[in-house]
């Protein structure tokens, strides 16, 4: 396993983590800034900030710091509840592949989608299968063009308790099984983002993280998970004050071939996000290096 403890040279900050410094909303310029301050050689940045930057004035920020991308975020939210919908959701996932290739991102993260709908507390239907097999449908639809582009696409299996509103895809196996049918041939264009927010718990992960392989994973985020968790969408924690066990995990996804960035991604309404950003990214480097 890499040694982190003298220097933060695979840290990578998903810019969710200080988009919002004492409670308000930072601009992405001034982040990619703050962490080109602090010798932080990666970002993963959101598609929102992104838009409200621009486009190429990011891609020349990016360039002129020599700063990578572990990752962009996000595609997917393939489900929707007519057909209609089904075509405006792969058409903003050909943006989003466009807008990641702009970045040179490492690849397009894919939050899938779940009930089309539930996010607004209204679901337009309550067939889980048929959510899964629109998001099957999808995803090897825009992998059709993002192979054309070369943008690797990497799903995120998310926690079960967002399988209703945000992802239907839950374990890494379930991940795994569409990119087994979809890339059977393991090129590298298809794999997956393991956030271990998401998949700490699975009794199946070391199996499935070996089962994956370096060709399989294509981003790997960090955080931890608090006790008590006072919202289970934005009361993640920082690393090393929760339970997830971060080293044996980073050990399982070294040993299966993974050598790219530790993304940390944090959403934090409660704590980090009412801090500095200077504090927050103080506080994630030395965390990369001491319980990552």
């Amino acid at each position: 396993m890499r040694d982190f403890s003298q220097d933060h040279r695979w840290l990578s900050i998903n810019t969710a983590t200080v988009r919002k410094q004492q409670g308000a909303e930072v601009p992405l310029a001034r982040i990619i800034d703050q962490c080109a301050q602090r010798g932080i050689r990666a970002i993963s940045p959101w598609r929102d900030q992104v838009a409200t930057a621009g486009l190429d004035a990011t891609a020349r920020q990016l360039r002129a710091h020599g700063m990578a991308l572990s990752g962009y975020c996000r595609g997917g939210f393939y489900p929707a509840a007519d057909a209609a919908g089904l075509r405006a959701a792969l058409d903003d996932n050909r943006r989003a592949i466009d807008e990641a290739k702009t970045l040179d991102a490492a690849c397009l993260v894919l939050v899938v989608g779940a009930l089309p709908g539930a996010l607004d507390g209204t679901p337009h239907y309550t067939d889980l299968a048929r959510a899964r097999g629109e998001v099957f449908d999808g995803i090897a639809a825009s992998l059709d063009y993002a192979r054309q582009v070369g943008m690797p696409l990497a799903i995120e299996p998310l926690h079960p308790m967002q399988a209703a509103d945000r992802a239907c895809i839950n374990t890494l196996e379930q991940a795994l099984d569409i990119c087994d049918v979809l890339d059977a041939q393991k090129t590298g264009a298809l794999g997956v983002a393991l956030d271990v927010y998401h998949v700490w718990w699975d009794p199946k992960l070391a199996q499935q993280i070996a089962r994956a392989g370096r060709e399989r994973l294509l981003a790997y985020h960090v955080c931890d998970w608090r006790l008590p968790t006072r919202d289970l969408l934005s009361d993640r924690g920082m690393m090393g004050d929760g339970v997830i066990e971060l080293k044996k995990i980073r050990q399982w996804v070294e040993a299966a071939g993974f050598a790219g960035y530790a993304e940390v991604e944090i959403f934090s309404a409660l704590d980090w996000w009412q801090r500095t950003g200077e504090e927050t990214l103080d506080t994630c480097i030395a965390r990369h290096r001491t319980v990552v």
